[in-house]
Parts: structure tokens; C-alpha cells; sequence
């Protein structure tokens, strides 16, 4: 991802506001919105990946959910397709609409739009996003959130963990 892309900037209440330059929402943490999609194979297992050290944000921790920035005049389900395109190979299959959940740290502020998809092909990684990743039960990934927290992205973890562990329990 090129650092002068134009990302949609976001209010409140959920409305595009505005825009600005990557680089510029990443220096001063401008509220802006992402997509954040989960892939399920046809079993239930969930894709965990490690994202690459040179990731901008929380470079070398292990992720549930694939997607990034929503772009200026982009919407954010036609952001969804391309990132989980770009980062794991998924193509050509719907995303479900998983309704939104607002995250915000010291490294971000924004709007997780949340998908689901279910995938039975081949997993390809995009090698400066992703440096490998494994297909794990509902319930692996519940250990992990209890047990291993930190070696988990923070922002996936408060935007699906209630989802995934309703998963493990119905």
C-alpha cells in the first residue's frame, strides 16, 4: 500500500467527513474507516495469519481478519472485496455484511465495516502484508484470545472476539 493513498475520513456518527492523505491519517490518528473481514473454510475454521514486520500497524501479530483502509469516494464493501482479494487470495465469493463496531488506541481511530465469507480454495498471500498463516477452529482461536492475547491484533480481537466466542458456544 502506497503511504499517499486518500483515505475517507469519518465522524461519529458513522458519515464520511472528509478525506486525507494515508500518511497524514496514520501521524494524527484520523478517524477513518477499515474493513475487517473474517474467512471460514467450509467447516468453520478460521484464517490466522501473521501480518509482515514491516506492517505499519501492529507489524508481526497474528490476525483473524483481513482488510484495510477505506479509500476516499470507496465503499467500504467494495474495500472489503479488494483487501481480502489483495492480502490472502480469497476472490469471487460474497461477503456477508457483519455490521460495524468503532475501535480507537494510540495507533488508531476508525470504523471497522465487518464481513464474513466462506472459502474453499487455496490461501495467497500478498508478501508484504502477510508472512504465512494457518486455518484454526473456532474454538483454537478462543484459547488463543484467552491465553495469548498479546500475540494477537489488538483492533480484531475487540471487534470479533464477542462473535467468535458466541461461534465456539452455539
Amino acid at each position: 500500500m502506497a503511504d499517499d493513498e486518500v483515505v475517507a475520513l469519518y465522524g461519529e456518527s458513522g458519515q464520511v467527513v472528509g478525506s486525507a492523505p494515508r500518511s497524514v491519517v496514520r501521524a494524527r490518528n484520523l478517524r477513518h474507516a477499515a474493513s475487517s473481514v473474517m474467512v471460514r473454510d467450509p467447516t468453520g475454521r478460521i484464517y490466522l495469519h501473521r501480518r509482515t514486520t514491516t506492517k505499519d500497524v501492529y507489524p508481526g501479530l497474528l490476525d483473524f481478519a483481513a482488510g484495510g483502509v477505506v479509500l476516499a469516494g470507496e465503499d467500504p464493501a467494495v474495500g472489503a472485496v479488494r483487501e481480502v482479494e489483495e492480502e490472502l487470495g480469497v476472490a469471487g465469493v460474497p461477503l456477508e455484511p457483519f455490521g460495524t463496531a468503532h475501535y480507537a488506541d494510540e495507533h488508531t481511530d476508525y470504523l471497522a465495516v465487518r464481513f464474513v465469507t466462506t472459502w474453499g480454495g487455496p490461501i495467497r498471500w500478498q508478501p508484504e502484508e502477510v508472512s504465512w498463516g494457518v486455518w484454526v477452529t473456532v474454538e483454537e482461536l478462543v484459547r488463543r484470545l484467552d491465553e495469548e492475547p498479546e500475540s494477537l491484533v489488538p483492533d480484531s480481537v475487540a471487534v470479533w472476539s464477542s462473535t467468535i466466542r458466541s461461534w465456539a458456544h452455539g
